[in-house]
């Protein structure tokens, strides 16, 4: 991959006593587009601040293609911020909003409003161009704040939850629009979200942050199918995790005993485990298969059924095994009617072993393991 076009180097932010991002490790390169999540409070807003210059880092660097960045202010970087409330003047109108950068640059008015009708045109506003901001709705309000980030053609733009206060029918189109403008612009995005739908639809990679840290960077396949530890696994979604402790390990797989019975996955080459020892897995809802019969196969749980939730075409299944165990598994809901879905039904989960995530821990991730 080319030099990286950011780099955060052991980047500390405190305020006060309380230390915001702790020594913060990451590089950004030309035209990726990614997404940092995470809780609130995790740091990732005052991350993306301290990358458009509107805090500094109390310790380490921040650098722009090489360029040490900690003391240049946000009017001397190109680094346009979209923020959460689009922050559009209300007393210009639509193409006003979008000239005012250019204005700021010394651009001569006859060009620095053709460009904004031109990004205007772009984002399919251009018929707005002489409206109010007020006369807007959400959607519209959100191509102007775009375009009049964009207009300036910047290396990078940031942009901080963008989509959070937009109907969800809007939230999907404006992830085209913003996915389309990215891979049409080669414009490096990095983008702020708490929404793992948002960061999983359009990044190229997710930083997974919690208490200051980055927990794992990864593509969002590999942040969903492999997380890397048990706060990863829980925030990302529809995970079941399993706790026991090692009774066997026999042809590349490993079984535990759990509270939700005798558990077996596939062993990764290069984990040692030892019998006695704790193991956690991740089971993803999706990779779990439903039968009210006892099916064949491996990871067989009996459980009752508790709860149904349906989000469009897909259905959510809460269940209980005989010890008290709560599980999830999620089916298509055309497949649901081939289930006795009546409440406290009988109903088997089961899943292959080789669809199951060893979490890693210290103990046992050490390369070649004793």
């Amino acid at each position: 991959m080319t030099q990286a076009l950011v780099e955060f180097d052991t980047v500390v932010k405190r305020f006060g006593s309380f230390t915001a991002v702790k020594e913060l490790n990451l590089e950004i390169h030309k035209g990726e587009f990614v997404a940092i999540m995470g809780p609130s409070g995790c740091g990732k807003t005052t991350t993306l601040r301290m990358l458009a210059g509107l805090d500094q880092p109390t310790d380490g660097e921040i650098r722009f293609s090489g360029r040490r960045m900690n003391d240049v202010g946000p009017s001397e970087r190109d680094t346009p911020l979209v923020w959460q409330t689009l922050a559009l003047f209300p007393f210009l109108n639509v193409v006003k909003n979008v000239e005012f950068g250019l204005k700021m640059r010394g651009m001569d008015a006859p060009t620095r409003h053709a460009k904004a009708m031109d990004w205007l045109q772009r984002l399919e506003i251009g018929e707005f161009a002489t409206r109010d901001i007020s006369q807007l709705s959400g959607g519209q309000r959100q191509r102007v704040a775009l375009a009049r980030a964009l207009v300036t053609e910047p290396e990078i733009l940031l942009l901080d939850e963008p989509l959070s206060a937009l109907d969800a029918h809007l939230v999907i189109r404006m992830q085209g629009v913003l996915t389309r403008l990215q891979r049409e612009l080669g414009i490096t995005f990095v983008y702020v979200t708490h929404s793992q739908s948002e960061a999983f639809a359009m990044a190229d990679r997710v930083v997974i942050m919690s208490n200051g840290l980055i927990e794992q960077i990864g593509t969002p396949q590999e942040i969903y199918r492999e997380p890397s530890s048990r706060f990863v696994a829980e925030f990302v979604g529809r995970n079941n995790i399993i706790e026991g402790e090692v009774t066997r390990t026999a042809g590349g797989k490993v079984t535990i005993n759990s509270p939700v019975g005798s558990c077996t996955a596939a062993l990764p080459s290069q984990m040692k485990v030892k019998k006695g020892e704790p193991l956690s897995f991740v089971v993803s809802a999706d990779v779990i298969s439903l039968s009210n019969t006892k099916p064949k196969g491996e990871n067989i749980i009996a459980c009752e059924l508790i709860s149904e939730e349906f989000i469009g075409s897909v259905a959510t299944l809460f269940v209980e095994t005989a010890s008290g165990a709560e599980l999830k598994a999620q089916i298509q809901q055309r497949d649901l009617t081939k289930l006795d879905t009546s409440p406290g039904a009988r109903i088997h989960l089961s899943w292959p072993s080789a669809s199951v995530h060893i979490l890693p821990q210290t103990s046992n991730l050490q390369g070649e393991m004793t």
